[in-house]
């Protein structure tokens, strides 16, 4: 898929658009053009502070956000790499704490796209190069880098070995990048996952990894074998209990908590558990639980079961219906979205989903998934993007067992539509809808229902 952004800085604008006209509009996975890239920039990832280096299918991203939370209640400056962004290409590089400006974002894209017109990097490598060079520039204690796709031949992985890996959850996603085994790499679809996302890990680091099949484990045992790296796995070395809500975390015969994460959902306490783990492994005796705990409870990660503010979207709908937004777009994260449907937003209520789909998604599996606790979907297109059909959605939510279906052309008037279904109501004694909407299916939806919201991440 071909990654997209636009600014409404002008410098930054300009720097995009060489940047489109630069790259070969898709991701291409390996390490020589952004090696070749960081050493016409003086090598920058050689010159940063304790790394946290994150992998994983579903996951990296709250975990990397659970961390910083986490390293900045002890006072420490942490810079961040995420991606993708939701609404300002800004989101993916902060800076000590702070989302780069627009002005210092514009003076490095066009010092990295100076010196890379001849290498045919891609998007991601060039925002890479660009991070990293921040990051060398600018003092911090800490660096959280989360991996793009993959992680053996993610762009990131130029970075030397860091503190602490962490591989979040595993399952099936990119296939057209990762599921093409290679000589000595594993066949089965979800080792090869493993296989790539414990790439990441090289000599001397330790990793903490969340639980997984004991198939899946050994891949990722082997790799760290074979570097001399440690391993602390989920439900071997460490273990998350839930209790009322609350984490409590076992490791090393400690138990720490409870912690009350600030996210939603229960695959985000386990989130919020690697993020312990991560840095229980970095800072050992001196581990801080009393920053731990604040951390995990003001963590913030935007487009992650988040709620609308009133704003120009939600104020369609009466105030009766909260709205959600979420942007897990997998098999995986469909059914974590199940579930925390079921816990925490629907209650014993079914929700209307306003839904767009990136076309290399199983929007199939993903409806059948989350199907129980829908009502209604209106299927919407992904501007910009190559999406789903709204009549491919509708005919996968019928066969999902979704009873009503349409389609809108834009999140407005899907709004609008379910704000006619209410005022549609001829009996005054019914009571006022107080069913959830969810938006939902791709995070590049989840940043247009968040600036046409006007709620920009920070």
């Amino acid at each position: 898929m071909v990654d997209h952004a636009i600014s409404a800085h002008a410098g930054v604008q300009a720097q995009l658009d060489r940047l489109t006209a630069l790259s070969p509009g898709r991701d291409i996975l390996g390490l020589d053009r952004i090696r070749s890239l960081c050493e016409r920039l003086g090598n920058p990832q050689d010159q940063l502070p304790r790394i946290f280096h994150v992998a994983g299918t579903n996951g990296k991203g709250s975990t990397c956000a659970n961390l910083r939370a986490m390293l900045e209640a002890q006072g420490r400056r942490v810079h961040c790499y995420s991606s993708p962004h939701l609404v300002r290409f800004n989101e993916r590089i902060r800076i000590a704490g702070t989302l780069i400006s627009d002005d210092y974002l514009a003076e490095l894209l066009s010092e990295v796209l100076d010196v890379a017109e001849d290498l045919r990097a891609s998007f991601f490598e060039v925002t890479t190069a660009a991070a990293l060079l921040a990051f060398a520039r600018n003092p911090a204690d800490d660096v959280i880098i989360e991996v793009g796709l993959g992680g053996r031949l993610d762009a990131t992985n130029i970075i030397p070995a860091p503190a602490v890996c962490g591989i979040a959850s595993l399952a099936i996603d990119h296939e057209a990048f990762l599921l093409a085994p290679e000589d000595g790499t594993p066949s089965e679809p979800l080792a090869r996952i493993g296989f790539e996302k414990s790439g990441i890990i090289k000599q001397g680091c330790k990793v903490a990894t969340s639980a997984y099949p004991a198939h899946v484990r050994a891949v990722i045992a082997d790799k760290a074998a074979s570097v001399g790296a440690e391993v602390f796995a989920q439900d071997l070395h460490w273990r998350a209990e839930v209790v009322d809500g609350q984490l409590y975390w076992h490791g090393d015969g400690q138990t720490f908590g409870p912690f009350t994460p600030a996210l939603i959902g229960p695959h985000q306490v386990q989130n919020a558990a690697l993020a312990v783990a991560m840095l229980y492994l970095a800072d050992g005796k001196a581990f801080d639980v009393d920053a731990a705990k604040k951390g995990i409870a003001s963590t913030v990660w935007p487009g992650r079961i988040q709620r609308l503010e009133a704003g120009p979207l939600a104020d369609i709908l009466l105030p009766s219906r909260p709205i959600w937004v979420d942007g897990g777009h997998n098999l995986d994260a469909a059914q974590q979205l199940a579930n925390s449907l079921a816990a925490h937003i629907a209650l014993d209520q079914k929700i209307d989903l306003i839904l767009g789909m990136l076309s290399n998604k199983d929007a199939q599996g993903f409806l059948t998934n989350i199907a129980p606790h829908v009502r209604r979907m209106i299927a919407v297109p992904i501007d910009g993007h190559e999406h789903f059909q709204a009549d491919d959605l509708i005919t996968m939510a019928a066969n999902a067992g979704i009873m009503r279906q349409d389609s809108a052309p834009n999140l407005t008037a899907a709004m609008q539509m379910l704000a006619q279904v209410d005022s549609a109501r001829t009996d005054p004694s019914t009571p006022t809808s107080t069913a959830p909407v969810l938006i939902g299916g791709s995070l590049y939806l989840v940043g247009l229902a968040l600036l046409a919201n006007e709620q920009y991440p920070e």
